[in-house]
């Protein structure tokens, strides 16, 4: 069963915006909650929790999906984001939050290849020159935040490993949603990436204490389950059927800088000089995957 979308690209990209400042209001809410939960815990409640509201709300969108042409999709993506919030959550319990935001980024640099290994879409040189100064403002912008130098430890590594297990996922989030409905397909990620999250921390984390039930920790662990995930994720989701993987990298890799503003403003972090330098390699960045997106836009009207 097929299901035509009618979105304009417009509001896709305005769908990616949001995800990325739900989520980067998840790297700090996230550091709160690890305090106290284990990441494969907080993870699999996450998931599984969000799953549940999930086919509850949205049954008639879910339920006409789950057959047998959704398996191998719904693990794909499933597994991608079980690996890739593994080891980014596993990350942040070592590394500080921007430094965690600035290495996940690099995911925008490497959709592209990613893209051109699985669905043959080969990067053009305006890509790898807008990813080269989103992933370098990114890196000011976090920088800026008063980290210190950049030697790699075991966090910075997991860190990298979530970039990269995540360019998979972000591809083939955008494949298979052009066929299957987005909810149903986030509904299968959250599952299996849930029950993955669930067996993990069975096997390898300490059960569950009472310490789980302060308050903090509780309004972490509602925002992280509604917005950064539900939310978010199915409006990823959506806007990746009419925005190319290359543009929603790009678009979604400012996550790192509302993660920065949030910090700024809950926190009371400075920002310095070298933050408005981020903030404008940023945007020229995303200002030329826009004149590339445009001038496709006037080639193909010129064949017409």
């Amino acid at each position: 069963m097929t299901r035509t979308f009618t979105l304009s690209p417009t509001l896709g990209k305005l769908m990616l915006l949001a995800c990325a400042m739900l989520w980067g209001g998840s790297y700090p809410t996230a550091k709160v909650a690890m305090s106290v939960v284990t990441p494969q815990w907080l993870m699999a409640i996450r998931l599984l929790a969000a799953s549940a509201i999930m086919l509850i709300l949205f049954r008639k969108q879910i339920v006409p999906y789950l057959n047998r042409r959704i398996i191998v999709p719904g693990l794909l993506v499933g597994f991608t984001y079980w690996g890739t919030m593994v080891s980014q959550m596993t990350g942040l319990t070592m590394i500080e939050p921007g430094r965690s935001a600035f290495l996940t980024a690099a995911y925008c640099v490497i959709v592209p290849f990613t893209s051109w290994l699985l669905l043959h879409q080969r990067p053009t040189a305006r890509n790898l020159v807008a990813a080269a100064l989103c992933l370098t403002g990114v890196g000011f912008v976090s920088l800026s935040s008063g980290l210190g130098g950049l030697s790699v430890g075991l966090g910075d590594l997991l860190t990298l490993l979530c970039a990269f297990v995540f360019s998979f996922n972000l591809v083939w989030l955008g494949k298979f949603g052009q066929t299957i409905h987005p909810v149903a397909l986030t509904f299968s990620q959250f599952m299996v990436a849930g029950v993955c999250c669930l067996v993990g921390a069975i096997l390898t984390e300490p059960a569950p204490t009472a310490a789980w039930l302060q308050p903090n920790v509780l309004a972490c662990l509602v925002y992280l389950f509604f917005g950064a995930t539900m939310c978010a994720q199915i409006m990823q989701n959506i806007g990746l059927k009419v925005t190319p993987p290359s543009q929603a990298s790009l678009i979604m890799c400012l996550e790192t800088v509302f993660s920065l503003l949030f910090s700024v403003l809950f926190y009371g972090e400075r920002v310095q000089a070298a933050a408005g330098v981020g903030f404008a390699l940023i945007f020229s960045a995303i200002l030329c995957s826009q004149i590339h997106l445009n001038g496709r836009m006037l080639e193909r009207l010129s064949r017409r």
